[in-house]
């Protein structure tokens, strides 16, 4: 059997490149794909994945330079009933629009998340927890004050919000633990009247 001719260099030359141009549209898929999987879909927030890695970033640079910083978490007050009561797209419009009251009410250094459902997070940056609880206060009127309309209804939620200065020495979970606590807290002194 005879051999067959060899191929001309510039077919491997062509195959090459066409393969790394292959790999370099992979490799920026990569890093598209990497970089969504830190950003809630619905609300272009960070998501508790991003956020539990800022939040360490954060500790780190606090335990490092002796900065202040804070974490606020907040949850939505009455978001169940407009779910059960409205559906889940008017639910999700009010998401939408909190998650944008939230984002516009704090500076662009500060990081603002969806940990999860009608659950909030915002890390202040150089604010010690004395002045971190009246910006949390006004996050809880600016949520109060943001609303949607369905069916000619306006519809709107409250907020409650618990504060946590970081620590040195947390980890990304004990600080949000510490701040969820004291979001309760909250919760239960606006029960109380």
């Amino acid at each position: 059997m005879a051999k067959p001719p060899p191929l001309p260099a510039n077919v491997f030359a062509t195959e090459l490149e066409r393969l790394k141009a292959e790999l370099r549209l992979a490799r920026a898929r990569i890093i598209e794909l990497e970089a969504r999987a830190d950003v809630d879909p619905q609300l272009d927030l960070v998501n508790r994945r991003g956020f539990e890695r800022e939040l360490a970033r954060s500790i780190a640079y606090v335990k490092r330079y002796g900065t202040d910083a804070v974490l606020v978490y907040l949850d939505l007050d009455g978001f169940k009933a407009i779910n059960d009561g409205y559906g889940h797209a008017a639910g999700d419009d009010l998401l939408r629009t909190v998650a944008a009251v939230l984002s516009g009410s704090v500076r662009a250094s500060d990081v603002v998340a969806r940990l999860g459902g009608d659950e909030f997070a915002v890390l202040l940056w150089n604010v010690s927890e004395a002045h971190a609880v009246p910006k949390a206060r006004d996050l809880e009127r600016a949520v109060a004050a943001a609303s949607i309309v369905r069916d000619g209804v306006v519809l709107s939620v409250g907020a409650s919000a618990g504060v946590a200065a970081l620590s040195p020495l947390d980890t990304p979970e004990q600080a949000i633990d510490a701040a969820d606590r004291a979001m309760y807290v909250r919760k239960r002194e606006k029960a109380a009247g």
